[in-house]
């Protein structure tokens, strides 16, 4: 009996262990996809054209591909609203781009407004790069954390010059400006009445 029970604590103290390691090299796996799961814009082309990402709203951010936030109808018009008024108040002085990717060295987001110089032409063949870029505005409401966090340090490394978050839930802009070690020096709160004004400003420092 005893020889018996010897047995049966030995087994339970084996297939504990053994649980203990799986789990650990579960652990050691899931850590090193991590950490080599990334993929170069280059990777994320191939993938593009060979279907892979077909039919997914994903975008390339840091080296992950990430779904993107589902768009909502009043994210959508009033993306589509602000695209146009841009549109008209920049006629023949720079592209306002609409959902369009922008390719960055580790990451390849689709911002949902993107102001980059004329001619337009010039992206027949590849997306704007950041020396093409004035500023990027995102639309909010979803994705708030990501466009305020994530992006912003995205867009910082990647040498934006500005780039605003309109929170739809606040109703305010977010303004992010000035970099600074590869990060935004300032973050302004404008209220919606006064984003014109920011428009002019740039307006006038950009083409005037």
């Amino acid at each position: 009996m005893e020889a018996h029970n010897g047995k049966c604590i030995s087994r339970y103290i084996l297939h504990h262990k053994l649980r203990r390691a799986v789990v650990l090299l579960r652990k050691c796996v899931n850590s090193a996809m991590k950490t080599l799961a990334k993929w170069s814009v280059g990777d994320y082309h191939r993938m593009i054209e060979a279907g892979i990402l077909r039919d997914r709203r994903v975008e390339l951010l840091a080296g992950e591909v990430c779904q993107m936030s589902p768009e909502t109808p009043i994210h959508y018009n009033t993306t589509k609203r602000g695209t146009k008024y841009l549109e008209e108040l920049l006629a023949g002085k720079a592209d306002v781009r609409f959902n369009g990717p922008i390719t960055l060295s580790d990451s390849e987001p689709e911002p949902d407004i993107a102001i980059v110089r004329l001619p337009e032409s010039a992206y027949n063949d590849r997306h704007p790069e950041p020396q093409d870029i004035f500023w990027i505005v995102e639309v909010a409401q979803t994705s708030l954390k990501k466009d305020l966090e994530l992006k912003a340090a995205i867009y910082a490394s990647a040498e934006i010059q500005e780039y605003w978050v309109l929170n739809l839930s606040a109703k305010q802009m977010i303004v992010f400006r000035y970099r600074q070690n590869g990060e935004y020096a300032t973050k302004q709160k404008i209220e919606a009445g006064t984003v014109i004004s920011r428009c002019a400003e740039l307006i006038t420092q950009y083409f005037y």
